[in-house]
Formats: C-alpha cells, structure tokens, sequence
C-alpha cells in the first residue's frame, strides 16, 4: 500500500476541514433564514413591503456576493491560457 505524501495528508485534512466548516455555517445559515422567515407572521408582528423589500434584498446580494467568491476562487486555480496564434 502506497503512503500518502505530505500535500496528499494536507489536501484531505483541507477537504475535512472545509466539510466540517461548510457543513456547520450553511446550516446556521439556513436556522437563521428560517428565523428571519418567522417574521412573516402578522399576528406578531407589522411591516410594509418596503420592509420586506430590504430584508430580501440584503439576503439576496449576499448570496450573490458569496457565489462571486466561489466563482472567482476557481478562476484563479484555472490553468488559464492566452495566445495570439
């Protein structure tokens, strides 16, 4: 049985970290959307749509921040090539 080197040990103990943590904060995330959607209940509580509006948008952009992220993160590891010929 073939030994793992020292950046093969490395890589899998990034992979579990990265699941360990992705998989703890996007579940905190989605307990704090479901609170923020508990807002929604007028019996408790008043808002406008203008109200509603904010809170979307706010979710929304940083989504869209986080993707860009995400996205930016796998052009940079890209083998990018650029030739005139």
């Amino acid at each position: 049985m073939k030994s793992l080197s020292g950046q093969d040990k490395r890589r899998i103990e990034d992979r579990e970290k990265f699941v360990r943590l992705a998989s703890k904060r996007v579940s905190n995330a989605l307990r704090a959307i479901q609170l923020i959607a508990n807002l929604s209940n007028r019996s408790n509580y008043h808002y406008t749509d203008e109200d509603v509006g904010k809170i979307l948008k706010a979710l929304s952009d940083e989504v869209v921040a986080c993707r860009k992220r995400f996205e930016f993160a796998q052009k940079k590891q890209g083998n990018i090539q650029f030739t005139l010929e």
